[in-house]
């Protein structure tokens, strides 16, 4: 398995390649804590002409200064156009979810964002903290949020469709809130937070195993 030394010696590799725009690294399911976090990631930033990254981190030990470390250094690829972040089944909090969505909204270039951060303590804190980065992502086109799991009830929700309400350019959403407490109020939220979205040609909305009921459910419709 790799940790925190293997990660950092793969980062002084991939940093030595100066002329990449794309890049796709899985280390899922290794043990890889914050300073290994932050290790990979300074160098990925050293990758100046990066516009596409695709970081895999799912199932290692990466906690709330962990995410900050990654999304400071991502924040400042300012040639990022694609970002696809796994951050699933890790130690991450409503901290290590202000840092992300604090990074997130430093990322104006994004045109396209895939957010992972399945089975994750968020709440509704985080999900207010990831509602207001992603509302200043003004140039996104795609919108894929993988938050299942993660203790989100009708707050979070609200929240969340706030800040996608904001996102007037977005083409393309994906969102999974499956396994949480959202109910009647928290789908009328997202609901009126969707409907903002003028130019939306393509929408999979995942909300299985919540109490939403009938009404909820004819709110959504």
């Amino acid at each position: 398995m790799i940790g925190d030394n293997g990660a950092k010696y793969l980062g002084e590799e991939i940093a030595k390649c100066v002329i990449l725009t794309s890049l796709n690294l899985s280390l899922r399911g290794n043990i890889i804590r914050e300073n290994g976090a932050k290790y990979l990631v300074e160098r990925i930033s050293q990758c100046v002409t990066l516009t596409s990254l695709n970081l895999n981190l799912s199932d290692n030990i990466i906690d709330d200064n962990g995410a900050k470390y990654l999304v400071e250094r991502i924040s400042k690829s300012v040639t990022l156009t694609s970002l696809n972040l796994d951050l699933s089944h890790n130690n991450i909090g409503e901290k290590g979810v202000k840092y992300l969505g604090e990074g997130i909204a430093k990322c104006v270039s994004l045109t396209s964002l895939n957010l992972n951060l399945f089975n994750n303590s968020i709440g509704d804190s985080g999900a207010k903290y990831l509602g207001e980065g992603i509302a200043k992502c003004v140039s996104l086109t795609s919108l894929n949020l993988n938050l299942i799991d993660s203790s989100i009830g009708d707050n979070g929700a609200k929240y969340l469709g706030e800040g996608i309400a904001k996102c007037v350019t977005l083409t393309s959403l994906n969102l999974s809130l499956s396994f949480y407490s959202i109910g009647e109020n928290g789908a009328k939220y997202l609901g009126e937070g969707i409907t903002k979205c003028a130019t939306l040609t393509s929408l999979n909305l995942f909300l299985s195993y919540n109490n939403i009921g009938d009404n909820g459910d004819r709110i959504l419709k």
